[in-house]
């Protein structure tokens, strides 16, 4: 399938022109470096653009303090992470080999000769995509997981890293890796921990915590203005954020799980336009979420928008989560669905141990050799039942219906009928859950003639139900009777994707007759920024 990031050793040595190092010595500073200093460590601000003059630059491990990777960085190459475009912390630890002399541009300096030069900003975004590229391939990062098998909180931090295409490693409580870790923060290896770099434990691990640690979350002085604040980072969110920032709108996009939503869950995408082999939804939104930052779109995460008021000014004040507010002149609703609680009995004392509202890698790791159910009948179940299907040894679809033809694309309903290991029941619902700690058991009963049945398995994956996220807008739009947002003509408004309150538009799977695609998503999101722009400018 697609994905970004050419391979990092045939793109580490593809280096910048000289007129990019004249235009980045007119606004940096030539700066020297011992044998054996840190440039960079793992928590750090990434403050600055390192290009590299003379000498040599080694990536350390961060608990051993030994070279890392058998390559390092010479002249004409430069440090840097993807982090660098949001400003977020360096994971890898970076230290001179021999004494270097570098060239130090100050980030905010940086972001603006990238925006003036655009093959400069190529080669540089390709290079740090392909670096974070190989974290994730390689697990090389300072946030070590030691028994995501075994501990629900571990598992947490595991689903969060993972989506958001935060590197970390992940090994099993006792094992020979978990013992050396585990050492250099005196601990027992064979007891669950989140650690990021030597002697860090995280206490009472959250996303919220880890995420601050990888820099995605940050907090923002009271009020902070913003042109357009975007509230959900699915493909509609993340296209909106794109178009706001190539139009020079300064974009807030706030996430409350993962960037991506449901979209980022899916394994392969094949019917968006422009990927004949299939993409991942992970790697889509990548896509769009690098190209927003390169256009100045800041994104925090994981915060919660939990009120949002008009202010006497016209503007709009958002309320997160932790207490903090900013103000921005127009607001993007792109909060999308999420799926049902079943009202199944004990079914939330398994959510994390068994039951599962996303099948990505961490899930399917989870059910390797076992069997796996998934209840729904739309394209996230049958994608999913699909994914699953190379490490269960049996997948059961579970569908209310008669038949996929209503609610399914074509061409997965008959990848799924032709697939031996997946077995589809219609006229069937999940009635019943068991297990101690973890999940063991459903029981599934027919529809059609009342039986039960029950089937052993340790992961239960819930796609059905979608429910829209509104209840934040604290009643400033006008919603359906089933709490979409209505827009346009049902909300008496201008425009397509304007709602009932001037400034408020709603793009994606919230709003109300939307059609439920990634490509109608992105669509909404791309073209609302112009009416975005307008509400701000008239």
């Amino acid at each position: 399938m697609e994905t970004i990031g050419r391979d990092l050793e045939e793109m580490q040595r593809t280096p910048l022109t000289e007129a990019h190092v004249e235009a980045m010595r007119a606004v940096g500073r030539i700066v020297d470096y011992g044998a054996g200093d840190f440039l960079a460590q793992p928590g750090d601000l990434v403050d600055r653009f390192v290009y590299l003059l003379d000498g040599e630059i080694e990536v350390v491990d961060p608990f051993s303090d030994a070279r890392a990777t058998t390559s390092t960085l010479g002249p004409t190459q430069f440090m840097g992470e993807i982090s660098f475009l949001y400003g977020g912390t360096w994971s890898m630890p970076m230290r001179a080999v021999a004494p270097v002399r570098v060239l130090e541009v100050p980030r905010a300096d940086m972001l603006r000769l990238m925006s003036e030069i655009p093959e400069m900003s190529d080669i540089i975004i390709t290079v740090l995509a392909a670096r974070r590229r190989k974290q994730l391939e390689t697990r090389f990062s300072p946030l070590v997981l030691i028994g995501e098998d075994e501990d629900r909180d571990v598992r947490r931090i595991a689903a969060f890293a993972g989506r958001n295409r935060l590197p970390y490693a992940s090994y099993p409580t006792g094992s020979a890796e978990a013992l050396e870790v585990a050492q250099s923060c005196s601990i027992s290896a064979g007891t669950p921990a989140v650690i990021f770099g030597r002697g860090q434990v995280v206490q009472d691990p959250t996303p919220e915590k880890v995420a601050r640690l990888m820099g995605v979350n940050y907090d923002l002085d009271d009020d902070t203005p913003f042109d357009v604040l975007i509230v959900g980072a699915g493909p509609a969110g993340v296209a909106a954020a794109v178009y706001a920032g190539a139009e020079g709108l300064g974009a807030l996009l706030v996430e409350d799980t993962a960037i991506g939503g449901q979209a980022g869950t899916s394994s392969r995408i094949e019917n968006y336009m422009g990927f004949p082999t299939g993409i991942s939804g992970a790697d889509l939104i990548w896509r769009g979420e690098v190209q927003a930052m390169k256009f100045g779109a800041r994104f925090m995460m994981p915060r919660r928008v939990v009120s949002l008021e008009r202010m006497e000014n016209g503007r709009f004040c958002a309320v997160f989560d932790n207490g903090h507010r900013i103000s921005a002149g127009a607001v993007v609703v792109a909060t999308g669905v999420q799926y049902k609680r079943l009202p199944i009995d004990r079914l939330a004392d398994y959510e994390g141990a068994g039951v599962y509202y996303a099948a990505t890698e961490n899930e399917a790791r989870y059910c390797r050799e076992t069997a796996a159910i998934v209840i729904g009948g739309g394209n996230s179940a049958g994608q999913a039942a699909m994914y699953l299907s190379r490490s269960a040894s049996r997948v059961h679809l579970i569908v209310r219906g008669r038949s996929l033809a209503a609610s399914m694309s074509s061409y997965l309903s008959s990848r799924l009928e032709a697939d031996p290991r997946i077995t589809i029941e219609y006229e069937s619902e999940i009635v019943g859950v068991g297990g101690d700690d973890k999940l063991s058991t459903v029981t599934v009963r027919n529809r059609a003639d009342g039986s039960e049945r029950e089937l052993e398995t340790c992961a239960l994956f819930v796609m059905v139900g979608a429910e829209p996220n509104t209840g934040w807008l604290s009643g400033l739009v006008s919603l359906d009777d089933k709490g979409f947002v209505l827009t346009g003509d049902a909300a008496s408004a201008a425009s397509p994707y304007a709602t009932s309150e001037p400034g408020i538009f709603a793009v994606g799977d919230v709003r109300a007759g939307s059609v439920k695609r990634v490509a109608s998503a992105v669509g909404e999101g791309s073209v609302v920024i112009s009416r975005v722009w307008s509400h701000l400018n008239d």
